[in-house]
């Protein structure tokens, strides 16, 4: 593979990672702390995101309510989540932080309200 360079994302730093594999070993350099040997070796091997959307309502005053993953789902899912959320239209007034949809895709995350409804 050679050497491959990536910025983490962390943290604020943004530290530019130089990653070398030989064999399917990996090393690292360029990281200012073990965080980000464990984002570059997750962006190598699975990488993850947090997602932030909107999804309609039935509500004229809301006709979008923004939304979000509840925690990182798998980067590779994120055009098949965003089509899914598509179909989603909320009839019921939602508090900040309840699920519009649970496990979306098998992914075990929950999609959840980032702004009230009352």
């Amino acid at each position: 593979m050679g050497a491959t360079q990536l910025t983490c994302i962390v943290c604020p730093i943004g530290c530019r990672i130089t990653i070398e594999s030989q064999n399917d070993v990996y090393t690292f350099s360029g990281n200012r702390c073990p965080r980000g040997a464990e984002f570059a070796q997750v962006e190598l091997t699975a990488p993850t995101r947090s997602l932030t959307t909107t999804v309609r309502t039935i509500f004229p005053e809301m006709p979008v309510l923004p939304v979000r993953t509840a925690g990182e789902v798998p980067k590779a899912l994120i055009p098949a989540i965003m089509r899914e959320l598509a179909k989603v239209v909320v009839s019921e007034r939602i508090p900040i932080g309840e699920p519009v949809v649970r496990d979306v895709l098998g992914t075990g995350c929950d999609i959840i309200t980032t702004s009230g409804m009352f």
